[in-house]
């Protein structure tokens, strides 16, 4: 539990870093925890218009750190981040995307050192 708490604690402090790599277990980890928590926000919201509020401020915090994360976790397979943009072409980009994130980690590559788990 205390690695996905991690992952996520680390995706935000790093909310705006889009250099680097991240390792696809710290992706991953941030992305189930992230799920879960808006996840939760949408089914409360359902019940209250108080939580649709706070449902719609998590939406928009988390948007540049899963923005961030996502291009380190590109870098970390050997690609440039402005790959994310293939994800607008109507389900086949997604999908392809989807393939690109979950790649392995390659070794040393442009963007620097192997990211740690």
């Amino acid at each position: 539990m205390e690695q996905f708490i991690g992952a996520y604690k680390t995706a935000f402090s790093r909310y705006a870093d889009f250099t680097g790599r991240t390792s696809v277990g710290g992706y991953w980890r941030f992305f189930l925890v992230n799920f879960l928590i808006a996840l939760a926000l949408g089914i409360l919201a359902s019940q209250s218009a108080i939580f649709g509020l706070l449902y719609v401020v998590y939406a928009l915090g988390a948007f540049l750190p899963s923005l961030a994360i996502a291009v380190r976790r590109l870098h970390d397979t050997g690609k440039s981040g402005w790959i994310l943009l293939i994800s607008l072409i109507p389900i086949v980009g997604f999908i392809v995307l989807l393939v690109f994130l979950v790649g392995a980690s390659m070794g040393t590559n442009a963007y620097g050192a192997a990211a740690e788990d």
